[in-house]
């Protein structure tokens, strides 16, 4: 057989651009029409802001306060320059300060489902309740996923104070990953200390420098904003730390019962975010996101992996894009309650089309029972399905000096196309191989096949990723400083060694 040969190697090179997939919901016309009423409800109608600090620097601003209420209207000017001053351009780092991905370069990016409030065991094939172990598994196997460039605070741990939960699962992260963590506060006084946290595991003053870490914050649908979350904008705008906006109406509940209707109101509440956050610090990072759902009148849950939550996800996004900002999307979980072909089913369908929607960034893989539960062997099968999306969102790229022509020739000449120079060249890059837990061989011979196959070799998965895992090497200042500070925020509590909590780490 022929050497192998890089697919750079190829002489010459068609002037195509490569043809990549493409879903579009909106109308160029539509979208304007979303935006002019957007500012028109934020200009007669305003938004409810609980936060007195947040009025004030509103009303500052020109924005117009109700008597006896906190109902802010906000001026046209007010809108348009926080949509001007808002980043059109952001890169994130990993925690030892290396560049990982920019929202915008053309890709789709991923990162686990966060503050899930069960985990799934599938040994037992059961829901419960999990333990900061379970946290730190969660934290190394996340950060062996070749196909997830980031992690979460993706598990809140029940066997610690709730007021600390927050923080104790970052430090579990920052302790147990390099990769850049999506995550999000509780309480006024949790964001300090993550802050303060993510600052002692990357360097004093590098969260402005060098993104590491994204909050999510999310108003409360409909139209309002409470103090937690004028709170946390205003706390990462001034700490320059990525706000990720997450409003979440629910069609029927929260929102109108028509999509299109509430991806307006999702544009009303994100914009108005943008608004205050860029108050308190012009051109600080912002990301424009949101997990909303259909809200399912037959058992008043709200079903992540419906198509009309797909629908306003990929709608709102296109507002975001119209807008030149990063965009992100809560998709790739699954209302099932286990790992079988529905939990599969949703996540893919999910996925392949945020990656059509040209979306940046998608949380969610791992995710069971709406966005309650985090379950490791669906993270593995996940990062599966986020490889062969990935090479989905690649689409069909042109090689050689012709499409097809000079490779059809060569094929012919040779009188096959195993062993074609072309061949030899692309087919690890032209096709996406994934492991053995997807399963591509042929079952040539009659009898039983196993129907748990697809579980048994996740779980085997997570046991051979958990036993190869490698711990990142920290100083042991740095070690020192968290340890300090995650246990001045148990002492209040009783806790007096962290260690009794974290004899896993």
């Amino acid at each position: 057989m022929k050497k192998k040969k890089n697919p750079d190697s190829l002489k010459g090179r068609c002037t195509m651009e490569a043809q990549r997939p493409r879903i579009t919901i909106l109308e160029e016309k539509t979208i304007q029409l979303i935006l002019e009423e957007t500012y028109r409800i934020l200009e007669e109608t305003g938004v409810v802001v609980e936060e007195d600090e947040t009025v004030d620097i509103l009303s500052q601003m020109g924005a117009k306060v109700g008597t006896g209420e906190k109902r802010v209207r906000f001026s046209h000017d007010m809108i348009e320059t926080a949509l001007s001053t808002a980043p059109k351009e952001l890169k994130l780092f990993d925690l030892e300060g290396n560049p990982v991905f920019s929202f915008g370069d053309g890709e789709i990016h991923f990162n686990p489902g966060s503050a899930a409030l069960f985990v799934f065991d599938a040994s037992a094939s059961e829901m419960r309740l999990p333990s900061t172990k379970d946290v730190a598994d969660f934290s190394k196997v996340c950060h062996t996923l070749e196909n997830i460039e980031a992690t979460s605070t993706g598990l809140i741990p029940s066997d610690v104070p709730e007021e600390v939960s927050d923080s104790i699962r970052l430090y579990v992260s920052c302790l147990l990953s390099t990769k850049p963590i999506v995550t999000g506060t509780f309480s006024e006084a949790g964001f300090g200390v993550m802050r303060d946290m993510l600052l002692a595991r990357t360097g004093h003053d590098s969260l402005r420098s060098k993104p590491c870490a994204i909050f999510d914050v999310c108003p409360s649908s409909p139209l309002r904003w409470s103090k937690l979350g004028c709170h946390d904008l205003r706390q990462c705008a001034q700490n320059a730390i990525p706000a990720e906006l997450i409003a979440m109406p629910l069609p029927g509940a929260l929102a109108p019962m028509s999509l299109l209707a509430t991806v307006v109101q999702h544009t009303v509440e994100t914009i108005s975010g943008i608004v205050i956050h860029q108050a308190w610090t012009p051109g600080s990072p912002i990301i424009y996101g949101g997990s909303p759902a259909l809200f399912d009148m037959r058992h008043s849950t709200s079903p992540m992996g419906a198509i009309e939550t797909l629908l306003i996800d990929l709608a709102y996004a296109e507002v975001g894009k119209h807008l030149g900002l990063p965009t992100q999307a809560y998709l790739g979980m699954s209302d099932a309650k286990a790992l079988d072909a529905q939990a599969g089913m949703e996540t893919a369908m999910t996925l392949v089309m945020a990656a059509a929607g040209r979306i940046d960034f998608v949380s969610g893989p791992g995710m069971l029972n709406f966005e309650s539960c985090q379950c490791l062997e669906k993270l593995i099968l996940d990062n599966e399905i986020c490889g062969m999306v990935r090479r989905f969102k690649r689409g069909l790229e042109p090689r050689g000096k012709s499409l097809g022509i000079d490779a059809i020739m060569e094929g012919i000449d040779e009188g096959n196309f195993l062993t074609t120079e072309q061949t030899l060249a692309l087919y690890k890059h032209e096709a996406y191989y994934p492991s053995a837990i997807i399963d591509r061989k042929a079952h040539k011979d009659q009898g039983k096949v196993n129907p748990r196959r697809l579980v048994e070799e996740a779980r085997s998965e997570v046991d051979r990723r958990l036993s190869t895992y490698t711990k990142p090497e920290l100083a042991s200042s740095t070690i020192k400083e968290m340890k300090s500070i995650m246990e001045k925020a148990l002492r209040p509590f009783g806790i007096q060694d962290l260690a009794s909590k974290c004899l896993f780490l």
